[in-house]
């Protein structure tokens, strides 16, 4: 089997996709997630397909992404030769440059191919010339629980909010930590 080359490396990246269209957003720091569980690509050696699961969440700023656009996006990734890692980024730079969010996160779960299952995890990095961005990953936010976090993660930072709401003085959300063997905690403004 030859080699890959850079020419497979770069198959897809600059592909013109169908634009993704925006809506005004009305409120401020709200989370929206959004799953496309029938994803699918071709892969630019073999020619053969690939499926997986994309996940889109961010916290929009003055525009959301509306919806029928954003799958008639994604669909447009089935005949296109593309690396999976190099989809997930691509998906993660065009929603970014369409919306640009507080943040965004973009997650790729791909079936398994040879015995391998293989996930992507993609955010933006800031510029080094931009200096520290504020926003960009879900560390903005004051609460996040996912069943996949640990507990002794949950129980530090839950120490760490109220120690810092102690010192401070301040008010803020408040988080109640998840019952035992619960999926996640409360937030409240």
């Amino acid at each position: 089997m030859a080699d890959y080359t850079a020419e497979h490396a770069r198959a897809g990246i600059q592909t013109k996709l169908p634009a993704l269209e925006t809506w005004p957003n009305q409120f401020p720091g709200y989370v929206i997630t959004t799953r496309f569980p029938e994803y699918s690509s071709v892969c630019p050696k073999t020619g053969l397909p690939d499926f997986g699961t994309i996940t889109i969440q961010y916290m929009p700023k003055k525009d959301c992404v509306e919806l029928k656009a954003l799958k008639m996006y994604l669909l447009a990734y089935r005949g296109l030769g593309i690396f999976y890692e190099n989809a997930v980024n691509k998906i993660l730079g065009d929603i970014v440059a369409a919306v640009r969010p507080e943040w965004c996160i973009v997650r790729g779960e791909f079936s398994p191919r040879g015995g391998l299952t293989t996930s992507i995890f993609a955010r933006p990095t800031p510029s080094p010339s931009a200096g520290r961005s504020k926003s960009i990953h879900p560390r903005s936010r004051r609460c996040w629980t996912s069943a996949k976090v640990s507990a002794s993660y949950k129980a530090r930072r839950a120490g760490r909010q109220s120690q810092s709401l102690r010192n401070s003085g301040r008010g803020g959300a408040k988080h109640t930590p998840p019952p035992p063997g619960g999926q996640g905690g409360e937030c409240r403004g």
